[in-house]
């Protein structure tokens, strides 16, 4: 089971969070903190397996917080939550070593995939803060050689074709109904993408993808 410490400024979010892991009955809160100096001090006390990390808290903020658990647990992975994104926070949390950012309006199903992810240590994204992101970076100029990086031409025409999507913020089904493929297809043309490109995310594959057309 996994060993979870929740944090969070608002007791009724914690309490859902908390109502919801628990009810998967694959996950242990062992420690709730309502501010980021007290996350850091329960991460020391109880090395859990995932900190969930609110990115607004009184204290410390969430990203502060983020830093110093991954100094002084850093077995314990990092999980940004919060009920906004910006492509800041994003970026800020992600450089600070967080394993991913998920928002509070995320399904139970999605949390726990989420919260099982950084425990492997994989990085996880929700679908609406990578739309966000690839929103932002195909939204930014861009130059008009487009010229292909070297790793995007180890992909075959239909993998370029749908790594090109993904760069365009397009969900699995969008791509399937895009390239005339079923949404598994699509999605098993993604992962086969990122791997081959040693991407972890969608969104570092949407920044390849805009360094490509940049080069």
């Amino acid at each position: 089971m996994l060993r979870i410490l929740l944090a969070d400024d608002e007791d009724l979010i914690r309490a859902g969070l908390r109502t919801v892991l628990a009810d998967t009955g694959e996950v242990d809160v062992v420690a709730e903190a309502g501010d980021g100096r007290s996350a850091v001090e329960l991460a020391v006390a109880h090395r859990p397996d995932v900190a969930l990390l609110d990115v607004a808290m009184p204290v410390v903020d969430g990203l502060e917080a983020l830093r110093e658990i991954r100094r002084v647990s850093p077995a314990t992975q990092v999980l940004m939550l919060t009920s906004f994104g910006t492509e800041e926070n994003v970026v800020e949390a992600l450089d600070g070593g967080a394993a991913g950012f998920v928002l509070k309006t995320s399904s139970p199903a999605e949390l726990l995939i989420a919260v099982i992810a950084a425990h492997r240590g994989q990085a996880y994204l929700s679908p609406e803060v990578t739309r966000l992101l690839i929103t932002r970076i195909t939204a930014r100029p861009r130059s008009s050689s487009g010229t292909a990086v070297p790793e995007l031409l180890r992909l075959t025409p239909k993998e370029r074709q749908v790594a090109d999507r993904v760069a365009r913020g397009f969900s699995n089904r969008e791509i399937g109904h895009d390239l005339t493929m079923t949404e598994a297809s699509a999605k098993t043309y993604v992962s086969r993408v990122m791997n081959k490109l040693g991407c972890t995310n969608r969104v570092q594959l949407a920044l390849l993808v805009k360094e490509s057309l940049d080069a």
